[in-house]
């Protein structure tokens, strides 16, 4: 029989068509979306996922009021998608999947959240960043440091200024301190204690932020370096160093240093601000969450620009402690700006000698410290060598530890607050008063001078037992010259 040629072509596209099916189905169906899980910021964030697959893909997404996709569909092979999401301000968490289905009949599902943001932003005037007067960097600017001196007990104090029996800081009295031989002050400082107007937006009161900044000008204006920070402030980082508490900390670190800094940044090189005080951190997981609380202070001074963009920054060691800091404190937060950060540690050991004024479970006080300064007369008052956490070794031990962690790598080191004090006029009075005063001479000038040895700035804490704010006179010259002495 005769077959026409009408009928082979038939034949022949019937037969490259079902070859071409087959072929197809053979295919096997690919759909790889990457990262499957992104958490973003709550102040508002960007991130991309990619997708990669063999034939036409589309998402679906749900959220699409707060959740922002460059697009939604597109062809075979790889592609990366970007994702934009604002300020989480509805107070909780938010979340939503995506969904990606590809005609070849796979589908996978990215989830997001995003945290909510707990306090208002006060980062509403960010200026270009300036540097006029900001020309020193972390290591320069510490060497300018001779001395420090704390006004303590009062701008931290509770009821304000003068609450705990202080005058108010006046600028005769910054030059007073000056006189002495001191060219930088401390000012520990309370923000969330007493001194907001709203404790739910963490709002801090005018009139305060107006008061710290006159202060400030006292010191900037008679070239006195001035370090300012969050003191104990009742508590609420110093006491809260935890996973638990991480998020609502780091929420009010940053909405208090926004104001605090946005209204101190016109300060030139003298303002250093510092993170924090003493936080209680003693061990490694408790020191990777201090991390946070200190890159979060980073963060929001540098986010207000100007000349904040170039400050000098101080961030604490766990507890302060110069034992513990150069342990667990490996490495920095980081910083956009190179070489602007100090590390604070404080130096009262042993603290039974430093300051204790009864003797309590964990000690007795020790009237007496240093092998010439041990008393024949009251000699269960002594601090005896043997006691090797805490004589004189242990200091030059703390010291040599520190100086290789951080001033040997370049970064300066204050010891933010030292101090030991004399107990005569007390209820527990000692009774060998020539012995006592001399170890606490003493011990005032080895610490001085192994500061400066080590190349660390010290800053005295001081209420007003030395200098009389009031009168402006000295009222202990031994604990003056035993400063300067090691100071030399």
């Amino acid at each position: 029989m005769k077959i026409s040629c009408r009928f082979q072509f038939l034949v022949f596209f019937i037969t490259i068509v079902f070859f071409i099916s087959c072929k197809k189905d053979d295919v096997t169906p690919e759909l790889t979306v990457t990262p499957l899980e992104l958490a973003l910021d709550a102040e508002g964030d960007t991130s991309e996922f990619s997708i990669a697959t063999n034939d036409r893909w589309t998402i679906t997404n749900a959220a699409d009021t707060w959740l922002e996709l460059s697009q939604t569909s597109g062809n075979s092979g790889s592609t990366t998608i970007k994702i934009t999401v604002n300020r989480n301000s509805t107070g909780s968490l938010r979340s939503s999947v995506l969904t990606i289905n590809s005609n070849n009949g796979q589908a996978r599902r990215l989830s997001i959240s995003q945290k909510p943001t707990i306090y208002p932003s006060y980062n509403t005037s960010p200026k270009a960043p300036d540097a006029t007067g900001m020309g020193s960097n972390a290591v320069e600017l510490a060497a300018k440091m001779k001395l420090g001196w704390n006004i303590g007990n009062t701008m931290e104090a509770s009821g304000g200024e003068t609450g705990w029996g202080n005058p108010q800081i006046t600028e005769d009295y910054v030059k007073f301190v000056k006189a002495n031989g001191f060219n930088a002050i401390r000012i520990p400082c309370a923000w969330d204690w007493h001194h907001l107007d709203d404790t739910k937006t963490a709002r801090i009161n005018q009139a305060w932020l107006n008061r710290v900044k006159e202060v400030i000008g006292y010191c900037v204006n008679n070239d006195v370096y001035v370090l300012l920070n969050i003191h104990w402030d009742g508590g609420w980082l110093e006491n809260n160093i935890s996973k638990v508490k991480q998020d609502s900390v780091n929420a009010k670190q940053k909405a208090l240093w926004e104001q605090i800094a946005t209204t101190m940044r016109d300060f030139d090189e003298h303002l250093m601000f510092a993170s924090a005080n003493e936080p209680a951190a003693d061990n490694a997981e408790k020191t990777e969450v201090l991390a946070s609380y200190h890159q979060t202070f980073i963060n929001a001074v540098r986010s207000t620009g100007g000349r904040n963009s170039y400050r000098v920054l101080v961030l604490q060691g766990p507890s302060t402690s110069m034992t513990l800091t150069p342990q667990l404190m490996s490495k920095l937060p980081q910083d956009p700006v190179a070489n602007r950060l100090m590390v604070e540690v404080h130096n009262y050991s042993p603290s039974q000698f430093c300051f204790l004024a009864e003797d309590v479970s964990w000690g007795k006080m020790a009237y007496y410290w240093g092998k010439d300064y041990q008393s024949s007369i009251e000699p269960d008052r002594n601090f005896l060598e043997a006691w090797d956490w805490g004589n004189e070794a242990a200091q030059l031990n703390q010291f040599k530890l520190v100086k290789e962690a951080f001033v040997d790598k370049g970064i300066p080191v204050l010891i933010g607050e030292y101090g030991a004090y004399r107990r005569d006029g007390q209820k527990n009075e000692p009774k060998d008063l020539v012995t006592h005063n001399n170890a606490v001479d003493y011990w005032i000038t080895l610490v001085t001078k192994q500061a400066r040895t080590n190349g660390m700035v010290p800053f005295w804490w001081d209420t007003g037992a030395a200098l009389d704010r009031s009168n402006l006179t000295v009222k202990d010259q031994r604990t003056i010259d035993a400063i300067m002495a090691g100071a030399q």
